[in-house]
């Protein structure tokens, strides 16, 4: 398949552009810079997208938008999150839907959509949450209507915590667990969903074949509370996890709203779509993910 790809550079993007490659499809980069050879470039700010961009693409994987950790929430920040998403999704759908070409959409999402539910096990037929991080990602997925409406198969991915030792949640904590100064976030009861970067990519990759359209919650199996993530990334680099980290420090440095969303609450959330579809993870359980992961540094 010929795939173009947004947001090719990022902690997904980047392992998923090689991976796709690898296994024979053509890929192009849709870059806001200058495109060098094998790129094309686009303006996700712009009010329009000529569709001619996409002759010849078979899949568009849209994976682009600004940080949700990177950056205190201000007002001009969270609407930087919210338009970064929704508007350049939109503005794809509205190309694809005028396009001669491609016929999927694999647009990303987030399981934040689900909001705060404390044990509550989630699935693709959950109810949707409330919260900032949920109406950004409930908008981020009606952005695709306009493809949607044109006979494009879209697929919402619905990803969670991604683990990798190159960036993300792991990188920020290793060096903390390292120093056996490592232990849970506030009571830690809250629920994390992750998966593997490995598992992120082929689940991904899996989506360009399949019949599957609307939400696929890119998760493990075997979600955890933040005292087991804690326990078992101590267990794995053979260190104590004995440290807790109150609300008050992460919420002075980083603001209340933006620490309580991504440290103090959580999703228990299941990846039914995809284990229906046959997709057989590589890391089911997070000690298996986590091995794989640090042994290679």
């Amino acid at each position: 398949m010929h795939v173009a790809i947004t947001g090719a550079t990022g902690l997904i993007g980047t392992p998923l552009v090689g991976a796709l490659r690898q296994h024979g499809h053509t890929v192009t980069r849709l870059v806001r810079r200058a495109a060098t050879s094998g790129d094309r470039q686009w303006d996700p700010t712009a009010a329009a997208l000529d569709p001619v961009l996409l002759d010849g693409i078979d899949a568009v994987i849209h994976l682009a938008g600004a940080g949700i950790g990177d950056h205190r929430w201000t007002d001009e920040y969270k609407a930087l999150i919210r338009s970064s998403r929704v508007q350049s999704t939109n503005l794809l759908a509205r190309a694809m839907a005028a396009a001669d070409g491609p016929k999927v959409l694999l647009s990303g999402s987030a399981i934040g959509i689900y909001g705060n539910r404390s044990d509550e096990q989630l699935d693709e037929t959950s109810e949707l949450g409330s919260g900032f991080l949920a109406d950004v990602c409930r908008d981020w997925e009606g952005a695709t209507a306009p493809a949607e409406s044109a006979g494009v198969r879209v697929v919402h991915l619905r990803t969670g915590i991604v683990l990798t030792p190159t960036g993300g949640a792991l990188k920020k904590l290793l060096p903390l667990f390292r120093l056996g100064l490592g232990g849970r976030f506030g009571n830690g009861r809250q629920w994390q969903s992750w998966i593997s970067i490995d598992d992120e990519v082929a689940a991904i990759e899996s989506m360009l074949t399949s019949s599957v359209s609307g939400a696929v919650n890119l998760t493990a199996p075997n979600p955890v509370t933040n005292t087991e993530f804690s326990r078992v990334l101590g267990k794995v680099l053979k260190r104590p996890a004995l440290f807790p980290v109150p609300p008050l420090a992460p919420r002075l440095a980083v603001g209340r709203e933006l620490a309580d969303n991504l440290l103090f609450q959580g999703q228990r959330v299941l990846p039914k779509a995809l284990e229906a579809d046959g997709y057989h993870f590589q890391h089911p359980t997070l000690h298996s993910a986590l091995t794989h992961l640090l042994k290679r540094r």
